[in-house]
């Protein structure tokens, strides 16, 4: 498959803060989707955002349609800003609260030249219906909206510039879980219609594992396991994915794994621990993760992960590990 977006060995600091370590990955041409799951504070937010150039990489190179994000200028760069858009986790605090929707939806169409102005009110409309929303609400404030239908209106304006890459942050974190259920129905939608491309960034592995064809997971900046999504979350080639996976409650009692637990909070990101930064909360450490960087290999066909112990965990042999 062709990658319309691809991350090499990137890398984003904050001062003595790698927030992304060298990380690497390929979003395929649409319709496809690649999910980044992790903690919080593990650098999913901070990866989405230098894809946009929203902030920039102090290292490795982010190319969209095989051109340097960071190399962009003028038109080309305006382009690219049509190309790629992004729906944030929090849409009231992205709407502007002074604005109709129908004038945010205008402004995105008129800056980036989408249709003639003649044709703006038509278009507005359209995109409403695609959402699901009446053109009735063009006259409303974000105030007037349920988060619902604010988080519709969010991904309307992503829309509008016809996109072909969307970063997804957490786009439904912070919706109920009635609402979350038909925003999700309307990604699959659009992904299909639109033949969009997609990063989404959660936590939710059950988002992720309806969504995404491919799943990346991140630990403190770094990815520690990469594959197709539903291998990925069917079983686990590393202890932190295992213990993300085995969270999620399983309802029916047959398919229950054995669980990977961690104890206490993620490091601190400023003074990383030697050899594999999650050993610390590993319950499977041993004395060769204390001092030697596991790669990130190839442990099984299409599956990566940076796990010395990699393949006794995708054989869930966690007992005879932990002894």
């Amino acid at each position: 498959m062709t990658a319309l977006l691809s991350l090499r060995d990137v890398e984003v600091t904050f001062g003595p803060v790698r927030a992304v370590a060298g990380v690497s990955l390929d979003v395929p041409e649409g319709p496809y989707g690649v999910g980044v799951v992790g903690e919080s504070g593990s650098g999913k937010t901070t990866l989405g955002r230098a894809v946009l150039r929203l902030v920039r990489p102090a290292a490795g190179v982010v190319a969209f349609a095989g051109r340097d994000v960071a190399r962009l200028r003028g038109r080309e760069l305006k382009s690219f800003r049509g190309d790629a858009q992004i729906v944030f986790q929090d849409p009231g605090g992205t709407l502007d609260p002074r604005m109709r929707v129908g004038a945010a939806l205008g402004e995105a169409l008129r800056v980036h030249d989408v249709v003639p102005r003649a044709q703006v009110g038509a278009r507005i409309d359209a995109l409403l219906e695609e959402v699901g929303l009446e053109p009735a609400h063009t006259s409303r404030f974000p105030h007037q909206l349920s988060g619902g239908q604010r988080q519709r209106v969010a991904i309307a304006r992503g829309l509008a510039v016809e996109p072909r890459l969307l970063v997804l942050d957490e786009p439904t974190s912070a919706l109920d879980v009635t609402v979350q259920a038909r925003i999700l129905a309307l990604f699959e939608r659009l992904r299909d219609e639109r033949r969009l491309a997609y990063l989404l960034i959660s936590h939710n592995l059950a988002v992720v594992e309806r969504l995404c064809d491919e799943t990346v997971v991140l630990y403190l900046g770094r990815i520690v396991e990469q594959g197709r999504t539903e291998e990925v979350l069917a079983r686990p080639a590393h202890p932190y994915t295992h213990a993300l996976r085995s969270a999620v409650p399983e309802l029916d009692l047959a398919s229950r794994r054995q669980r990977v637990v961690v104890s206490g909070p993620p490091p601190d990101p400023a003074d990383p621990p030697p050899g594999c930064v999650f050993h610390p909360r590993c319950p499977l450490a041993a004395d060769v993760c204390r001092t030697d960087v596991p790669p990130l290999r190839e442990v099984a066909p299409g599956r990566l992960a940076a796990c010395h112990f990699a393949e006794e965990v995708l054989a869930e042999d966690f007992v005879a590990l932990s002894h």
